[in-house]
């Protein structure tokens, strides 16, 4: 064998070794992101309560449930509500774990037969209860419920298995932290003699003479404090500086608002379009084409309509436009469509034939019935009730309006606006006994006017709305200077001159934004970016973050600040501690200087001080006018043993330091108290706090890791 062919044989024998090294390697790296380790796949771990999973999948599902639930309830959208959904998604998985394992260690379980109680017995939930109701008595069917119920289980699509789970999973839950939250509710009292002994020492009146220096007294020029102070303050007081991950930045913002050129181009880009407007006969179409879908196609009362110049477009009257004028960031032509007399409330009473109707469980609407079947159903009921039949029977039977079914199809004090615009123009513009058909988006209602209060005018207006929005140039303008800026600066002194030279050729200042969490979407004096969050947390200590748009400003930072999961560092800590111990210093100088104490005479003669007088002091109020905020001065005025004497050590408080003379202490008559009352109220709220307090005190006390910033 030739020297070169052993040596491309050794050689190669060496590089698979270095290959497979570097594969180990590899692989251990993305084993460990996201907080995994090497041999569980924790790529999928949202986070850690006293070392349960969250898993992704699951979480995932929780936080789009929230979000669908914030969104039906007028939130809106963006990342303000996504926030507000990860949180509560957050926080009820925590709680769901945290009860799991308590009741677990307790031996509090929900078992089967429980759980058929709950669902099946006299108080079930009030989705079955709504929706397996007897369509002869109105009264909840168990036998139904439980049928379909089964049905679902052995033969129901895999999501409907899911959904079922989820909804059994959340009743077995609830009657857990029931029977969690009774052991603690049902253990609070309240004695009898406490609250009697509590009545008693309100009655105290005491009169004081004192003597005060202020800390003001000493310049806080003359008092040092060190890094050790403050440490061993800290070392005393851990459970007060505990700290969450949290990082802080610097930043310079450069505006990108629109300009006034873009505010006049998008209004006169409006105003071109006022002709069309004004001559348009299908108006709902007309905006449709451009882009404004929520127009109200129903008379809504004048003083129920909440716009800007309202009264201004009241008076173009009706096929005239008034505008533009501006109404949260846009640019509004307002076209008077209608006007006529209605009423201001109306009560009705309706069946809803439904052609769609919502999941409890997704919140999605799912179809229940064709168009055609439900407009016959609808004229069958008409003709039924025209021929006899009794209403609140086939509300019973037909209604897929569960909010009114229990009500015997009834809506009382009705606002106009409030209904859909079909619906809302049949029971404003007919009169009191009208009866008819009418077609919405959720089906065919068969509606009855049973009366109606008051008169307004009733309008329908159009709004055709353009948003001020800063043009390509505007937006280009505010990037490149924020790009120029970025350019200058590569570390925190660099950015810090660049900045300073900023503000004084350009007014642009520089700002900080303090405690940004690794979860959180929204930083201080910007707004809401979840993406600039992430390259916060991306970049290092001292390490310039790059131009990012936030609003409508265009951001370079510098990151600042890096907290640690733990306890404060003395440098963080030091704003909140070296006030104290300033005056914990200042107080140990100004009682060497009082010394011994004998007369309170002889202590206002050492200080220059006057003597001063509080009386009437009750033991019930820590803050007295004459001496303020001093909860010690106010325990050592109600010391029975102190009466006639001076108190022998200064006391401490928090605007100086004090030495006290009890004059007098007397006690009012106590006042006529309803004891057994005041131990109702007390235990009514000792009962609504305890759910939380609970809580909190297992979230404190548990190991919980939150790796949710890796996939939000």
């Amino acid at each position: 064998m030739s020297i070169i062919q052993k040596i491309q044989d050794q050689y190669a024998k060496v590089m698979a070794v270095i290959i497979a090294i570097a594969l180990i390697v590899f692989v251990i790296m993305l084993a460990f992101e996201n907080g995994g380790t090497l041999f569980r796949g924790d790529v999928t771990t949202v986070g850690k309560v006293n070392g349960e999973v969250i898993d992704y999948d699951r979480f995932r599902i929780q936080v789009e449930q929230q979000t669908m639930m914030l969104q039906q309830r007028g939130m809106g959208s963006g990342e303000a509500v996504s926030q507000q959904a990860l949180e509560q998604a957050w926080n009820g998985e925590i709680a769901r774990i945290l009860l799991n394992q308590e009741t677990g260690k307790l031996g509090i379980d929900v078992g089967k037969k429980e759980l058929n109680d709950i669902l099946f017995g006299s108080n079930p939930p009030q989705e079955l209860l709504q929706a397996f109701q007897d369509p002869q008595t109105g009264r909840y069917n168990p036998a139904l419920a439980q049928q379909q119920i089964n049905q679902i289980k052995t033969k129901g699509t895999e999501e409907q298995k899911a959904q079922l789970n989820a909804f059994l999973e959340q009743m077995a839950f609830q009657r857990l932290a029931e029977k969690f939250d009774a052991l603690f509710t049902t253990s609070i009292n309240f004695p009898k003699w406490m609250i009697e002994k509590e009545n008693a020492q309100n009655s105290l009146l005491s009169k004081i003479s004192f003597v005060r220096e202020p800390y003001s007294s000493i310049p806080d020029s003359t008092v040092k404090v060190t890094n050790e102070d403050i440490q061993k303050y800290i070392d005393k007081h851990k459970e007060e500086f505990k700290q969450t991950e949290s990082r802080s930045i610097s930043y310079v913002a450069f505006n990108a608002e629109p300009s006034a050129a873009d505010s006049a181009q998008i209004r006169e880009s409006l105003l071109a379009l006022k002709p069309a407007f004004d001559s348009v006969t299908d108006v709902k179409a007309f905006l449709r084409n451009q882009g404004v879908n929520n127009y109200y196609d129903g008379y809504i009362s004048a003083n129920r309509i909440q716009v800007p110049m309202k009264d201004s477009i009241f008076k173009v009257g009706i096929g005239n436009i008034y505008g533009p004028y501006i109404d949260a960031g846009n640019y509004v032509l307002a076209k008077v469509v209608a006007q006529r007399n209605i009423p201001d409330t109306v009560k009705i009473r309706h069946i809803l034939v439904g052609t769609m109707q919502m999941d409890p469980q997704t919140g999605q609407q799912i179809p229940i019935r064709d168009d055609s079947t439900a407009k016959k159903l609808a004229d069958s009921i008409a003709l039924a009730i025209r021929n006899g039949a009794n209403f609140d029977s086939l509300v019973v039977k037909f209604s897929n309006d569960l909010g009114s079914v229990n009500n015997g199809g009834v809506y009382d004090g009705v606002p106009s606006g409030q209904m859909v615009p079909e619906f809302n123009d049949f029971i404003f513009t007919n009169p009191v006994g009208a009866k008819g058909v009418v077609k919405t988006d959720y089906g065919y209602h068969y509606i009855e006017i049973l009366s109606q209060k008051g008169s307004s005018t009733g309008y329908k207006i159009a709004y055709l709305n353009k948003p001020i929005e800063a043009s390509a140039e505007t937006d280009m303008a505010a990037n490149s200077q924020a790009t120029k800026f970025a350019a200058q600066v590569k570390d925190r002194k660099s950015f810090e001159e660049a900045a300073d030279k900023l503000q004084k050729e350009k007014g642009v200042y520089r700002s900080v934004a303090q405690d940004i969490a690794p979860t959180a979407s929204f930083v201080p004096g910007l707004g809401a970016s979840r993406t600039f969050v992430k390259s916060i947390y991306n970049a290092k200590l001292g390490e310039i973050v790059q131009p990012e748009r936030v609003g409508d400003y265009y951001v370079v930072a510098i990151v600042t600040e890096v907290n640690k999961e733990g306890t404060m560092s003395v440098d963080k800590a030091r704003f909140m501690v070296e006030p104290l111990l300033i005056n914990q210093k200042k107080a140990e100088l100004i009682s060497q200087k009082i010394g011994k104490i004998t007369t309170l005479e002889a202590v206002a003669e050492k200080l220059k001080k006057p003597i001063e007088v509080a009386d009437s002091l009750r033991f019930s109020g820590q803050f007295a006018q004459s001496i303020g905020f001093e909860p010690k001065v106010i325990g050592a005025a109600f010391n029975k043993e102190n009466v006639n004497k001076v108190v022998n050590e200064p006391i401490a408080g928090t605007q100086g330091v004090y030495v006290v003379r009890i004059d007098n202490l007397t006690a009012t008559p106590v006042e006529a108290a309803n004891v057994e009352e005041t131990r109702k109220m007390r235990y009514m709220q000792g009962k609504q706090q305890a759910q939380y307090q609970t809580f909190q005190a297992l979230k404190e006390a548990a190991s919980i890791k939150d790796y949710r910033a890796k996939f939000y």
